[in-house]
């Protein structure tokens, strides 16, 4: 399959998750405490450094997540299918409490900036590691797809760095911009 088809596989995924997301009740699970004391830990814990570790911790998080997606794809991709569905449906459940609680203007003050970039990255990386783990698992059960497996490798390799070169402007904003908008 092209990687064309694995870009909207993944953005089918995310997206169908995102208005589930946006669908659910918070109240109907009462999922968000645990998960919202968590993220207000973390933000204690990130504050009083610096913001250029505050980038660098932003940075390795969001690198590592869609590394550690391709690296386990071949699994039958179950770690980006995952990662494109749990995303998006928190964030579409996140989205509907913030607007709830703030605004729409708020919301989208939050998450446009950055995620112009780092959505993309993160859809594009996941849709790397669905092609990448479908190529490994074919590669395993059929002979004839073995030759294809090392193009497919590099193929991927290409938009992998292409999603991953996307996150450093996405982390800088995030890190810089965002806070300046929220407050």
């Amino acid at each position: 399959m092209r990687y064309r088809r694995w870009l909207f596989v993944a953005i089918f995924l995310f997206g169908i998750s995102l208005l589930l997301g946006l669908a659910t009740s918070v109240d109907t699970f009462g999922l968000l405490s645990e998960e919202v004391a968590a993220f207000e830990e973390l933000a204690d814990f990130l504050a009083p450094l610096p913001q250029a570790s505050i980038f660098i911790f932003i940075f390795i998080k969001n690198v590592s997540a869609v590394l550690i997606s391709f690296i386990l794809s071949p699994v039958f991709c179950l770690v980006p299918v995952l990662a494109l569905t749990i995303n998006g449906w928190l964030i579409g459940l996140v989205s509907t409490s913030i607007i709830q609680e703030k605004s729409l203007g708020y919301l989208l003050a939050g998450l446009l900036p950055h995620g112009i970039f780092e959505l993309p990255a993160f859809i594009m990386g996941e849709a790397v590691a669905l092609s990448f783990g479908v190529a490994v698992t074919l590669a395993l059960f059929r002979k004839e797809r073995r030759k294809l497996l090392l193009p497919n490798l590099r193929k991927n390799l290409k938009y992998l760095l292409i999603a991953l070169a996307l996150l450093l402007p996405a982390a800088i904003i995030e890190t810089y911009v965002t806070p300046l908008l929220l407050t």
